[in-house]
Parts: C-alpha cells; sequence; structure tokens
C-alpha cells in the first residue's frame, strides 16, 4: 500500500514537472518571437531614416522568416511641428489579429528650399512607384 501511494505522489509530481516544463518552453519561444518583433518593427523605422526623407501615408506588407505568421504596417504622418513626422509600426498577428508589438517615434525632416523639395517630391515619387511595383 505504502508503494502504491509513493507512485501515485510520484506520478503527480512527474505531470506537475512535466507541465511546468512545457509551459516554461512555451513562454521562452512567445518571449523571443516578442523581441523578433520589436526588432523588425525598429528596423522598419530605421529604413525610413536610411531613405533620407520621408512620405506621408501607409505601407504595408508581409514579414520573412522567423516571424512569417506577422503582418506590419507603417504610417507616416505629419507632427505638430513643422519638420517633425509621427512614424507607427505595428505587427499583428495575421492568424489571430492581435498586435504583437507597437512602435512610435518622431523624425526630423529639415526644411529645404524651393530647388531642394522640388528634387525630393521627385524622389518621393519614384519611391512610392517601387514600392508599388514591388507589391
Amino acid at each position: 500500500m505504502e508503494t502504491l501511494c509513493a507512485m501515485v505522489v510520484l506520478g503527480v509530481g512527474l505531470v506537475g514537472l512535466t507541465e511546468g516544463v512545457t509551459a516554461a518552453l512555451r513562454t521562452a519561444r512567445e518571449s523571443e518571437l516578442q523581441s523578433a518583433a520589436v526588432l523588425y518593427a525598429a528596423g522598419r523605422i530605421e529604413e525610413l531614416r536610411a531613405e533620407g526623407y520621408l512620405t506621408d501615408g501607409e505601407t504595408e506588407g508581409e514579414c520573412e522568416e522567423p516571424l512569417s505568421r506577422y503582418r506590419w504596417r507603417r504610417s507616416v504622418s505629419p507632427a505638430e511641428l513643422d519638420g517633425l513626422r509621427e512614424v507607427a509600426v505595428v505587427l499583428e498577428d495575421s492568424r489571430e489579429g492581435r498586435v504583437v508589438c507597437e512602435l512610435r517615434t518622431l523624425l526630423f525632416e529639415p526644411p529645404l528650399d524651393a530647388a531642394e523639395s522640388r528634387d525630393r517630391e521627385r524622389e518621393r515619387e519614384r519611391a512610392r512607384t517601387r514600392r508599388e511595383v514591388g507589391r
């Protein structure tokens, strides 16, 4: 009888331990994906900085591996002060529709003289066309 009780207690303990390890692994994987999502969103913002100019509007797309189940959406809009643009990048789970992460920042775009403004507007149009062709 004592052996039977000891085996039941051991069995319950092993089941609890197994469930605990499984939950920890699941949480670690979700945390890893969350970190990757934040880095991916930050990369989308850095792409804008690298282009050197900002185009108001919204773009979206699918994420690459290991975030293939997520979609991203980036919006650029004027802020209250001249030269500032508000940039928001949202990653959402395409299966569940829930927002995984959202990053917001302000980027500065210095005012230009008229010639620079025309050149920059032409470049924005070219970039917009390239993005539309790439979809």
